[in-house]
């Protein structure tokens, strides 16, 4: 059994009989009273939202999932196919499954796919990835207001914004837990 206290981002639940992982957290203390831990939260199976309240007396039951490295094949239409390294056997994950992990898919990766009830529900992404750059604006001097950065759009179609010495062509590596910009890569 899991308190309210280690709730956090990432978190898989057991809520209804349906595994939930929180995807965005927020504590508050109230002056009187107790702590409450507000979480927006994503049914795993069918990408429904929710978002509850909870009491720091509150408990959860972790959701038991189980986990096996695939390599991700391609993708067809709203479909991202799979494939065990171990006994070759394929599947299908569809976008909303998925979410935003689209974003970082690229042939040949592998992952760490999530199993309910024997049935994939979603996918671990490696914490890093390296992508190229299709598309950068050109980043003209005196553009300033604050923050040094530009818009680029790397070969899965994800926009994000790095800073104005990287161009088109160069390759960058992405944190996929946060889908923001790390380094620039030599290859």
């Amino acid at each position: 059994m899991l308190s309210a206290a280690d709730l956090r981002k990432g978190l898989k639940l057991l809520i209804d009989g349906n595994p939930y992982i929180v995807t965005e957290f927020e504590f508050s203390k109230p002056g009187k009273g107790q702590a409450l831990y507000r979480c927006k939260m994503r049914n795993m199976i069918s990408g429904n939202q929710l978002v509850k309240t909870y009491r720091s007396n509150d408990k959860f039951e972790k959701a038991e999932l189980d986990e096996r490295k695939m390599q991700f094949l391609y993708s067809q239409g709203d479909e991202f196919h799979f494939m065990d390294t171990d006994n070759y056997e394929q599947l299908a994950l569809t976008r909303e499954q998925l979410g935003d992990n689209t974003h970082f898919l690229i042939d040949n990766m592998e992952v760490v796919v999530l199993f309910f009830d024997s049935n994939p529900i979603d996918i671990t992404l490696p914490t890093f990835v390296n992508l190229e750059v299709i598309r950068a604006d050109p980043w003209a001097k005196g553009d300033t207001s604050g923050n040094d950065t530009k818009p680029v759009t790397v070969q899965t179609g994800y926009e994000l914004q790095v800073p104005p010495f990287v161009e088109e062509g160069d390759k960058i590596q992405i944190d996929t837990r946060t889908g923001e910009y790390v380094t620039r890569v030599k290859e």
